[in-house]
């Protein structure tokens, strides 16, 4: 008997070495140089939920060791005090120009990219991208550009690719054509014909074939000109290529007939039809969250769907004055009034204002207030969710662009597109709305886990994570200090967040000391394109609608 214990100690002595051997040899030479080394810091890893004081070297754009051993590198970076965490990943962030990005750094935004809209010239967007980003990029094909350029004219589409593909451009130049033609714009209220429609999927797979990451329908903005037909063809040409569509959903409000909740059952039915995935955008703003959020969850967790939602922390909610969303129609069935609508500059809307305004001035930015402030905490942290900022680039009256050295004060903009993570980890500090641990994966590893599993972007198997052979795009930041700056005050939009030292993306440091610079070691988050588009492998046989009927 005795001698049967001791074989066996030795036999698991024996394994136990061999294992650690085998570990060991996964990981780096802990003596060797690394690119950089951040020391003495708090590795969190949301994914293994690992949370303890390491060294972790950098080498060739990876995390190469995590480690308890001294380690040296070319450069160093001190983290005692600090948590090191994967970097902050964002699928729902419109601005694209250089400043814009630069201020999100200081949030701690590694990955930026926009599934609520994207882009028109899928090609011209990454081209245009390439070697100039300091973050990570991604972007989807933009149902309401392609709509745009059949019902408005291409020449409004083009203006908004040379913008950068952003959606404001083309609705507030969309919206004053009409009105000096006498209409309304045609992208957000014509029901198309057969002919029309096909026009628009063929842009839209266009798209897809160059690689976009999906398909971006914000029907919200264009309530009675998609058809509950047109929007399951825009699923099922995104589940053709096996990707995504996100939407920006139907309705909102808690107010039957069109509640925000029949919204996300519109889309999430035929993602769940179709076997494809499903993004609902900012279901805060949506009112009906306290429903729809668990709704959510369970058709993912329960049925094995693939949708996911997201939220963000502030009250009120940004939009162009020209959409469906503040007509009066809209505001009534939201509950809100002209008084709830305000300028940038902080002024508020009556009804006069709200006449001249989206007679004058359509493609004005407004925001929203639609939300009790004191619900932020409630649905931050409802499982499941992703925390994103639904921010808008950071642009002055004339909607131009800021240089990228341009000050930060002065900029009158929403404070989510500035301070949304940094707002994040204040509150979990300040009201303890969440573990920090969750709070950091709702932010980065949870992003990563969705677009991977259930979007197929496998780009994001190495994102989100701390742990060696992972991508190393990593947010060093003080969780007793971080905080947002931002605020809803006139000039005080783009006020950077603070307690966010240092910023890698992959492996290069892009904030330093609390200063952004000027390196671009932003990598392309895309789809390969392919030669031949799937527009074929659908049929399009729309609804003959009286054009002269209302």
């Amino acid at each position: 008997m005795k001698k049967t214990i001791i074989s066996l100690f030795a036999i698991a002595l024996l394994f136990s070495s061999c294992k650690e051997t085998e570990t060991t040899k996964k990981g780096a030479d802990p003596n060797q140089e690394f690119d950089i080394v951040i020391l003495n810091g708090r590795v969190m890893d949301p994914e293994t939920n690992f949370d303890g004081i390491r060294n972790v070297g950098v080498k060739d754009g990876k995390i190469a060791i995590i480690t308890e051993s001294d380690i040296k590198g070319k450069e160093t970076i001190n983290a005692e005090g600090h948590v090191v965490a994967p970097g902050f990943i964002e699928g729902h962030q419109h601005a694209t120009d250089p400043f814009s990005r630069k201020v999100n750094l200081r949030d701690g935004l590694t990955t930026m990219m926009d599934f609520e809209a994207g882009a028109g010239d899928i090609a011209k967007w990454y081209d245009d991208a390439e070697g100039k980003t300091q973050s990570n990029y991604g972007t989807v094909a933009l149902s309401l550009i392609a709509r745009l350029s059949v019902l408005d004219g291409p020449e409004i589409a083009a203006q908004a690719n040379d913008m950068g593909g952003l959606f404001a451009h083309a609705v507030g130049a969309a919206a004053v054509k009409a009105q000096k033609e006498g209409r309304k714009p045609g992208w957000t209220a014509t029901l198309p014909n057969k002919e029309e429609m096909t026009k628009i999927m063929s842009l839209v797979d266009e798209g897809l074939r160059q690689g976009a990451l999906g398909v971006g329908v914000p029907v919200g903005y264009m309530t009675t000109g998609v058809t509950q037909y047109e929007l399951y063809k825009y699923q099922e040409l995104a589940a053709k290529y096996g990707r995504v569509t996100n939407g920006h959903v139907r309705f909102a409000g808690v107010r039957p007939p069109t509640e925000g909740q029949l919204g996300i059952q519109e889309m999430l039915a035929n993602a769940m039809v179709l076997d494809a995935p499903f993004m609902a955008s900012h279901l805060n703003s949506n009112m009906d969250w306290e429903y729809t959020i668990p709704m959510v969850n369970d058709a993912r967790e329960k049925r094995g769907a693939k949708v996911w939602g997201e939220v963000y922390p502030y009250v009120a909610g940004s939009t162009i004055a020209s959409t469906d969303v503040i007509t009066e129609a809209g505001m009534a069935q939201m509950g809100i009034t002209y008084s709830d609508v305000a300028n940038l500059d902080g002024t508020r809307w009556d009804k006069a204002m709200y006449e001249d305004v989206r007679k004058n001035d359509p493609g004005r930015a407004v925001l929203i207030y639609i939300n009790p402030e004191e619900d932020i905490v409630k649905w931050m942290a409802q499982p499941g969710v992703v925390i994103v900022s639904d921010g808008m680039a950071i642009q002055d009256e004339n909607l131009e662009y800021y240089p990228w050295d341009s000050p930060y004060e002065g900029k009158s903009v929403h404070p989510r597109s500035a301070g949304t993570r940094a707002k994040v980890l204040r509150m979990v500090r300040e009201e303890n709305m969440m573990p920090l641990m969750e709070a950091i994966s709702k932010m980065s590893y949870l992003h990563a886990k969705y677009f991977d599993e259930l979007a197929g972007i496998t780009q994001f198997k190495t994102k989100g994570r701390m742990q060696e052979g992972m991508d190393a795009d990593i947010v060093v930041f003080s969780a007793e200090t971080v905080r947002d700056n931002s605020t809803y005050q006139p000039g005080m939009g783009a006020i950077p967040s603070t307690g966010i030292p240092y910023v890698l993306v992959n492996g290069v440091i892009v904030v330093k000391d609390s200063e952004v610079l000027k390196v671009f070691p932003g990598k392309p988050i895309r789809f390969p394109v392919q030669e031949k588009g799937k527009l074929d492998e659908i049929e399009i046989e729309p609804r003959v609608f009286d054009p002269n009927q209302s």
